[in-house]
């Protein structure tokens, strides 16, 4: 791997109002993601450059495309695309110089609802859903149950790394 950048687009101003110092907290998530993942994330060992878009949005915007894409009627915390699931993914990483993973987007009014239900800080619970985001990216998923564990598990080390608390305990 050359690089793995992060590109963001902050649609909702309350974003940069509520945490502060953003960039730095998803480069922390992605290079705290990143040493978790290396040694099992196989197409990460090329020497290309990976491009992931991150998306910092609102409940309108999350709930249009949970319906679109999922035929799910209300928002979510975070929706993620990945290219890894995508017929041409295959091709990207054998002709493109730089391959773009997927899109990430996060609504803010879902994620401080749950926030302040959990009695966590926007700022530790916008680091667990840039994690889950970029697992996702990166092939992961939660449909069976020992999928679940094992992204649980790499969430856990990720956010232990930045010193955030395990969100799984009871």
């Amino acid at each position: 791997m050359n690089s793995f950048d992060v590109f963001f687009n902050i649609e909702d101003l309350r974003w940069t109002a509520e945490i502060s110092a953003i960039s730095a907290l998803v480069e922390d998530v992605k290079k705290a993601v990143l040493q978790e993942v290396l040694p099992d994330v196989d197409f990460l060992s090329l020497n290309k450059d990976f491009v992931v878009n991150l998306c910092l949005s609102d409940d309108k915007t999350v709930h249009k495309l949970n319906l679109e894409f999922r035929n799910i009627d209300k928002p979510t915390n975070v929706l993620s695309f990945a290219n890894i699931d995508s017929d041409d993914f295959d091709d990207m990483l054998a002709f493109d110089e730089t391959v773009e993973l997927g899109d990430i987007i996060v609504a803010f009014e879902t994620m401080k609802q749950q926030a302040d239900e959990q009695e966590i800080s926007l700022k530790n619970h916008f680091c667990h859903l840039m994690a889950h985001g970029l697992l996702h990216i990166l092939g992961y998923d939660h449909m069976e149950e020992s999928d679940r564990l094992e992204m649980e598990q790499i969430e856990i080390a990720v956010l232990n790394k930045l010193g955030i608390d395990n969100p799984y305990q009871e």
